[in-house]
């Protein structure tokens, strides 16, 4: 394929390299002409692991080239890289003055070209920004449309500093977020070769990945620092404890605990991490990232039970409030604490939960139920259908599996409020939705 590259910085450059590596004729486009005449003087305009290689083999070879002037660049190739930078403003959001730039360029050099050409924005943007800001850009100065006349896709890197040449050739992961059906197919064929997940979403999704993979990455090095310090100052080597809790690839290392929903609850996670803040605090360590973690936790119990009074109902059915689907331990279940403060709020409710019976609870939970929640005992229902027919909104609040069946149950005035994320339904005209 022939391909531009707009943006010869870090990730231009080694997108432009490893591009005309794979066997594709390649223009590189940048304004700084210094870029460009090392470019064409096959050396690199970085410091990149076995990119200046790459750029000489390639630019003998005829494959990769650089040039100033937008225009040739569109009108010699089929699809057009925009690796520009996107830096911080300093109220923390982004400075698009160069994606502007670089839309409006390519937007006036479309308006003079007759063949489908497919605009790929590979730079780090939020949400919303294809949406409102390239395409808008793109068609005004165009004059032409977004997924007719021309190609919009958005195509996140995740390359690392040091290692980005083979972050390119072994990629963990491949997005595609697409305007359209063609667009994604002609991107995805620069792809075909690599042994990696190729993803085609909807463009929201896709500029919202690459936000989520490094707020991720930056979690993961504060938690470590912040266990390191506690584990100093405890006479522990932090190290080693986090290479035996990295050892778990079940449960630490893994995707469990990573869908959105509703707050943790338990005997276990709560009262831990309250101990473990503690005992830092007895020390004086400063620990934001730990110390958080059980407000976070609270304020999702609050956006729940939101979620609830918005629907304007006054009968309400809860389905599932053990903490977690298949077991009936009652102990600081989040589910709990959004049935009493509704109750306190006069609520008319019913609740099921079939791991949960009275007569059949021993020990702690037994105790907890009769004597620390005896109101909430006697709004408990042996069956799915009181509850269906006593509420108008009905509230799911674990993943049980019989409970997957709900939403083709409900009937016109109800609605269902989903905290387990039981369905993939977006919407039901209105009547279902979910807390993430």
């Amino acid at each position: 394929m022939k391909i531009s590259v707009f943006g010869l910085g870090y990730v231009g450059a080694v997108s432009a390299a490893c591009l005309a590596y794979d066997g594709h004729e390649v223009v590189g486009v940048d304004r700084a002409r210094t870029k460009v005449e090392l470019i064409n003087a096959g050396q690199s305009p970085i410091i990149e692991a076995d990119i200046r290689e790459i750029i000489s083999e390639a630019v003998e070879a005829g494959r990769l080239r650089a040039i100033e002037d937008p225009a040739e660049a569109i009108r010699d190739t089929d699809l057009s890289f925009v690796c520009v930078g996107t830096p911080s403003q300093g109220n923390g959001n982004l400075d698009l003055t160069y994606i502007k730039r670089v839309c409006e360029e390519i937007g006036q050099a479309l308006s003079h070209k007759a063949a489908r050409h497919t605009v790929v924005i590979r730079s780090t943007i939020l949400p919303g920004t294809m949406r409102h800001v390239v395409i808008p850009i793109l068609e005004e100065y165009s004059g032409k449309k977004a997924g007719a006349a021309f190609g919009v896709c958005n195509n996140p890197e995740f390359l690392r500093e040091g290692s980005a040449v083979i972050d390119f050739k072994f990629p963990a992961k491949t997005i595609i977020g697409e305007v359209d059906r063609a667009s994604g197919e002609v991107l995805a064929s620069l792809y075909t070769h690599l042994d990696a997940p190729l993803v085609r979403m909807d463009l929201e999704s896709a500029e919202m990945v690459k936000y989520i993979d490094n707020s991720w990455h930056a979690l993961k090095i504060a938690f470590a620092n912040e266990v390191g310090i506690v584990c100093k100052s405890l006479g522990v080597d932090g190290r080693k404890a986090m290479e035996t809790f990295c050892m778990d690839r079940k449960l630490n290392i893994s995707p469990a605990y990573l869908s959105p929903g509703f707050a943790f609850g338990g005997s276990c996670l709560p009262k831990d991490l309250r101990a473990l803040v503690y005992t830092a605090k007895l020390r004086d360590l400063e620990l934001p990232l730990l110390s958080s973690i059980l407000q976070s936790n609270e304020l999702q119990v609050r956006r729940g039970l939101q979620l609830i009074m918005e629907k304007s109902h006054t009968r309400v059915g809860i389905l599932g409030f053990s903490f977690k689907a298949g077991t009936d331990d009652l102990r600081e279940s989040p589910m709990i604490e959004v049935i009493e403060r509704l109750v306190g709020k006069g609520y008319d409710l019913r609740i099921y939960d079939k791991n949960v019976h009275v007569a059949k609870l021993v020990g702690a939970n037994r105790d907890f139920i009769l004597n620390r929640i005896p109101h909430v005992s006697r709004l408990m229902v042996d069956n799915i259908e009181t509850v269906l027919e006593h509420g108008d909104t009905i509230v799911i609040g674990n993943k049980d599996p019989e409970f997957q069946t709900i939403p083709g149950r409900i009937k016109d005035g109800q609605c269902i409020v989903d905290f387990a994320g039981i369905s993939n339904l977006a919407s039901l005209n209105g009547q279902y939705e979910s807390i993430c």
